[in-house]
């Protein structure tokens, strides 16, 4: 069955990124011209996907208002006849369909999801959390879904972490079935140092079966007291074969600060009117260092 829509849940409080995101949600602090969510749906744009259902919560409308259409900045940018920056606001209202579920409690990302089982349906579904962004030739979501296309399976997206580093993560063991994809075994979600000798951590991009929805309302709270989505996968994995893929490209943990600079700049060296100038700053400070 194709995969037709994407699940970006944006429901958390953003504790990592205080005071910032007191007032302002985190998916909406910018990288170099345009919120932090916009690239996570333009990369499920660029991946065929025909709808996107964000999970909200309270204090989140600004993320749905940016992906709506305004009357009143549409007229305003034509009467000063800024005809360049109407079509990019029109074109951000005119992405993708877009529909909003509200998680009422904060019982944590396995929660999250399950709250949209009634917009999915019995249909396969891409996962992209908000604060993972991943710069590739090839968007991430369209590397899974290239691999889907040869295993109709569930897929985790993963990169090879340092040790000590692993306890931050939910982290795959598994056999290596060929280069980038390996057949999952275990998942853990955050494991104590020294549990786990894998360095497999799982990074903010899922491919889901329709299954994960039964097994999410029989888990009971994990890790911090949540409903780990980690815990349904790994049941998920003894009833049906799970693969783990090791994407192409380079991931930035925008709800991290230093991540979130490391993604500015990434992101700012690649832009296509600021690029060369910003290059020659960079240089310049280097220099000074």
């Amino acid at each position: 069955m194709q995969v037709r829509k994407a699940v970006i849940p944006v429901a958390g409080l953003g504790t990592r990124f205080l005071p910032a995101s007191k007032a302002i949600p985190k998916e909406m602090l910018t990288i170099v011209d345009r919120p932090t969510i916009q690239y996570i749906v333009e990369e499920v744009v660029a991946s065929g996907i025909d709808q996107i259902i964000l999970v909200t919560s309270e204090g989140k409308s600004a993320i749905e208002n940016h992906f709506d259409y305004n009357f009143e900045l549409d007229t305003i940018l034509k009467e000063k006849n800024k005809m360049d920056l109407c079509e990019q606001v029109c074109n951000v209202a005119n992405l993708i369909d877009i529909v909003s579920v509200r998680q009422k409690k904060p019982l944590g990302l396995g929660h999250a999801i399950w709250t949209t089982r009634n917009v999915i349906g019995n249909e396969p579904f891409l996962v992209l959390l908000g604060d993972d962004l991943v710069q590739s030739k090839v968007p991430c979501c369209q590397q899974m879904l290239n691999l889907y296309g040869e295993v109709h399976e569930s897929i985790v997206a993963i990169q090879h972490v340092p040790k000590n580093e692993t306890h931050q993560y939910g982290v795959v063991e598994g056999t290596a079935l060929r280069d980038r994809v390996y057949q999952v075994e275990r998942l853990i979600e955050k494991p104590p140092p020294g549990t786990t000798d894998s360095d497999m951590a799982i990074i903010g991009r899922y491919l889901l079966k329709p299954d994960i929805f039964e097994l999410l309302e029989k888990t009971t709270p994990g890790h911090g007291g949540e409903i780990q989505l980690t815990d349904a996968l790994l049941a998920l994995a003894k009833r049906r074969p799970m693969y783990a893929y090791e994407f192409e490209g380079t991931r930035y943990d925008a709800g991290d600060k230093l991540g979130y600079l490391k993604a500015i700049i990434a992101f700012a060296l690649q832009h296509p009117v600021l690029a060369t100038e910003f290059r020659r700053h960079i240089k310049e400070v280097a220099a000074d260092l």
